[in-house]
């Protein structure tokens, strides 16, 4: 019975933490969803959520149901793989009502760059320009075409 003499300060312990872990249980009750853990590990609620949310990209395909002339053009191009909506921003809203809602144009000076100014991370066949000298501000579409840009502006490789 030595052994257990000095050790109340263990059984002290012992209870501090088990009045500690059933705390974090009464919390955790409150704290977390009902829905956590409903389909995996996130909450099952978000689902109907982002479902509800309304709906702001069209898709490439909806872009090129009236708008087959540019998604020939584009096929052949370099751009085949990029998404319309990359470049024209969330067209939603354009494809229900084409008539009164216009996209808005891309600044070509800001938007060329996003992706094509030179950097080491890369790959190496990727087209990469130092926008300071190469179009020194002369907009992009005065020597490439946004929709194939292997062509010049005038419609030539």
């Amino acid at each position: 019975m030595s052994v257990f003499k000095d050790a109340g300060h263990l059984f002290r312990f012992a209870g501090l933490f088990v009045l500690a872990f059933l705390v974090f249980l009464v919390v955790r009750h409150y704290v977390v969803p009902k829905s956590f853990g409903q389909y995996g590990h996130y909450r099952g609620a978000s689902i109907g959520e982002i479902a509800a949310r309304p709906v702001k990209f069209a898709g490439h395909e909806t872009c090129e149901t009236c708008h087959s002339d540019v998604a020939d053009k584009k096929k052949i191009g370099k751009h085949a793989h990029v998404n319309c909506e990359a470049c024209h921003g969330a067209l939603a809203n354009h494809a229900d009502d084409p008539g009164t809602v216009t996209p808005v144009l891309p600044d070509m000076a800001v938007l060329c760059v996003r992706c094509h100014t030179a950097s080491a991370a890369k790959p190496k066949g990727f087209p990469q320009i130092d926008p300071a000298s190469h179009y020194q501000g002369t907009p992009c579409k005065t020597c490439h075409q946004p929709h194939n840009p292997g062509m010049d502006a005038g419609g030539a490789k």
